[in-house]
């Protein structure tokens, strides 16, 4: 089969396309035949490995797994012996961060995996992009406590995350601000934004509302920044471990003072994060963004295009072009 392979750490063109064996299907294994998958920011730093210490899960000096990618939507091709839970001929989609593999036709997932069937009438296009991002921002969402009424920033509003966090809050029923450019202010409004601020107008710091959340969704910003915009007893999240990794030592040190806190969004990736992310869309309660969308074969493009700070919502891969 035809897979995005690479053998070393390093820029986009450490990529190339290989053919390489098919993966085996284990007794309890589904066999995917590919047709869409995504390039995301988690993609990009496990290629990369950025930030360094990634390595130790990923290998030392060389990647130990060649093949990445970790969404994807497809089609059952086989099952092992053992599988009850799907059939052939069964579309799919899920997330397979750690084991990754998406970026090739063939994919094998074990059963009880971060796997479900798409919701009827969708696009593999359309669903691929359906889970990184968006289990991304439930974990933050669910973290945070947030619930109906709450007031809610979220800055990096056109990004897979933001862009999902939006309307799964709006889903909650929360009250959500966001922040994004002057070319997606109406983006933003028809995911469901009740307020938008333009960041290239005003410093979205120095807004005189308060929040319950603040929820940065590309990293960017720091709980310094944005302390200011908390409720006393507000909370501050971020995708990023911030400037000289920060974070992780405010969650330790903000509680204590049971004020304003830092929290981090331990990513859920089980299959029932999936099936709840399936319903959302095949209601319309969330839908994911499609900025670009390129073929397998152009998939250092794709890397490129991420990675230049351009992308609104998600970059989509074709595996297997429809018929």
């Amino acid at each position: 089969m035809q897979a995005a392979v690479r053998d070393r750490y390093g820029p986009p063109t450490v990529v190339r396309i290989a053919e390489v064996a098919t993966p085996p299907v284990a007794d309890h294994d589904v066999l995917v035949r590919v047709h869409a998958t995504t390039v995301n920011r988690t993609d990009c730093a496990y290629r990369a490995a950025r930030p360094f210490f990634m390595r130790a899960l990923t290998g030392l000096s060389r990647p130990r797994r060649t093949v990445l990618g970790t969404e994807y939507a497809g089609v059952v091709e086989a099952v092992g012996g053992a599988v009850t839970s799907f059939a052939v001929g069964d579309r799919v989609f899920g997330y397979n961060e750690g084991a990754f593999g998406t970026h090739a036709e063939y994919l094998s997932v074990p059963q009880d995996a971060a796997i479900a069937t798409m919701p009827e009438g969708m696009s593999f296009e359309e669903v691929a992009p359906g889970t990184e991002g968006g289990h991304y921002a439930l974990s933050s969402i669910r973290t945070a406590g947030i619930a109906a009424g709450h007031d809610v920033l979220v800055y990096g509003a056109t990004g897979a995350i933001g862009s999902a966090a939006v309307q799964l809050l709006k889903h909650r029923g929360a009250i959500v601000t966001a922040v994004c450019d002057t070319a997606h202010v109406e983006l933003v409004r028809g995911l469901g934004a009740d307020r938008v601020v333009d960041y290239t107008a005003q410093d979205f710091t120095r807004d005189e509302q308060t929040y319950d959340v603040v929820l940065d969704a590309v990293g960017k910003s720091t709980f310094g920044r944005c302390r200011r915009l908390l409720k006393p007893r507000g909370v501050y999240l971020s995708s990023d471990l911030g400037p000289w990794w920060q974070n992780l030592l405010l969650i330790l040190v903000t509680p204590p003072f049971r004020g304003r806190t830092v929290r981090f969004g331990v990513p859920m990736e089980g299959q029932d994060v999936v099936r709840h992310l399936r319903d959302l869309i095949a209601a319309g309660e969330f839908r994911p963004v499609i900025d670009r969308r390129y073929p397998l074969h152009q998939i250092v493009e794709a890397y490129q295009y991420v990675e230049s700070g351009r992308k609104t919502g998600n970059v989509v891969i074709t595996v297997t072009p429809p018929p």
